[in-house]
């Protein structure tokens, strides 16, 4: 009976807790190592260093739920965080665009968001919690302090634009000075506009390229939000997903219905101190205003080669439209992930005769998607890369680039350099902001 009672025991409880335990064992190894192996070609490619505020894991406190993981809105098209020996742990650093939503879905406290690494450290001014400067009446919202993800940088111009409504303003608007001047009309500076506008506040944006900003530049189809958010005299905006196309032209429809003060082609040039407040000096004029909001990207203005014949027409610093290249000969300078989607996009269209210039040996900073979509295009001959090179001189029919000792002058009607951009960290310095490098500071 004994031994009945045993066998029956063994077969209707300790069997099937076994199976099912050795099946949950083998799903994490397989786990663990796809984790693993994602984590050696990030960094084979060079993609170890996060673009903005990503986290930080305590493994002391870490206990390998996996609810971070869950948690990422990134994670069904990247693998940004993974487990290795039961662990959570950041596989791939670079598609982190700080969302933040891990932190927050962690029971254990054991992750904390950060900026900056110890290798690549990030220019972050300081801020406070209202969003203002060390400068009394100047403040920062969105990209510029950090937060790059479009919906975190719609907040801030929100949250900013009521700091400074709370400011005890004296909405004196018969004084022609405005209560604020808003700088730059991309997601946070958009929001603020839109904010001032529904506070009724003497407002007036300024933005140096078009409505949009740094999302005007991005390739065209690339998906740039995935969440919904709302926007002041709009409401909720239902987007799961969406094209920079769709949400540009939503915009516009936003600012023309909302009749809101944008002033487009305009740059900043100075702000200066007075007793009323400050002087903004643009380049279409100068400005009173008691206050002053920066939704400045961290783009900034593009680098350029310093070469003769980057002034003429044809030569651009982003891509917009690749239709408008087809049937030309288009040289891409650079070997960042814009640069290799511009060349990508544009190759696409029909026709055209595509180079890539990069003074490096390797696009080691560029996504492995990037990088393998040239490597294709390549193989198909419909793509030129000339690796450690320099153009070294443009003219109205070719470009010549410099290779070792030898020169390579090829035909060209276009030219896109794609050589990043200079920060306005000195700027921001010159008109009395602290700036500091965050090298892994929560």
């Amino acid at each position: 009976m004994n031994i009945f009672n045993s066998l029956w025991f063994y077969s209707y409880y300790l069997i099937p807790i076994a199976v099912i335990w050795g099946i949950y064992l083998a799903i994490r190894t397989i786990r663990h190592k796809k984790s693993k192996l994602s984590r050696k070609q990030a960094v084979k490619s060079g993609m170890t260093e996060p673009p903005s505020l990503h986290p930080v894991i305590d493994h002391t406190l870490c206990l390998g739920c996996g609810y971070c993981i869950n948690a990422c809105p990134e994670q069904k098209s990247h693998q940004v965080l993974g487990l290795i020996a039961g662990k959570s742990n950041l596989i791939t650093p670079a598609y982190c665009i700080g969302h933040g939503a891990c932190e927050r879905a962690c029971p254990h406290k054991a992750i904390t968001l950060v900026f900056g690494t110890e290798k690549r450290g990030i220019d972050i001014p300081e801020v406070k919690p209202n969003f203002e400067t060390n400068q009394k009446g100047i403040y920062i919202a969105g990209e510029l302090g950090g937060m790059g993800l479009i919906r975190n940088a719609i907040e801030q111009g929100k949250q900013a634009v009521e700091s400074i409504k709370q400011a005890n303003i004296n909405n004196n608007n018969a004084d022609g000075i405005l209560d604020v001047l808003i700088v730059g009309a991309g997601p946070a500076g958009f929001a603020a506009t839109l904010a001032a506008a529904q506070h009724r506040l003497n407002y007036i944006t300024i933005e140096q390229d078009s409505l949009g900003g740094t999302v005007f530049h991005y390739p065209r189809g690339k998906v740039v939000m995935t969440a919904p958010v709302k926007l002041p005299l709009v409401g909720k905006v239902m987007f799961k997903e969406t094209t920079k196309e769709k949400l540009l032209d939503f915009w516009k429809q936003a600012e023309e219905k909302s009749k809101v003060k944008i002033r487009y082609k305009e740059r900043l040039e100075s702000i200066i101190r007075t007793e009323y407040g400050f002087e903004v000096k643009t380049t279409q004029g100068m400005y009173q205003s008691r206050t002053v909001l920066l939704t400045l990207g961290r783009r900034g203005t593009p680098r350029k080669l310093g070469i003769q014949g980057e002034d003429k027409p044809k030569v651009v610093y982003s891509l917009i439209d690749p239709a408008e290249y087809q049937g030309k000969h288009v040289l891409v300078v650079g070997g960042g992930d814009s640069a290799l989607e511009a060349a990508y996009c544009i190759a696409c269209e029909p026709e055209t005769v595509v180079t890539i210039s990069y003074r490096s040996a390797a696009f080691s900073r560029a996504k492995e998607k990037n990088r393998q979509n040239i490597q294709r295009l390549q193989t198909e001959d419909r793509l030129k890369v000339i690796m450690s090179s320099n153009v070294v001189n443009i003219t109205d029919t070719h470009v010549e680039i410099k290779q070792s000792e030898r020169i390579i002058k090829l035909k060209n009607n276009a030219v896109i350099i794609n050589a990043g951009g200079i920060l306005p960290t000195g700027f921001l310095k010159k008109i009395g902001i602290m700036v500091q490098t965050k090298h892994g500071t929560p």
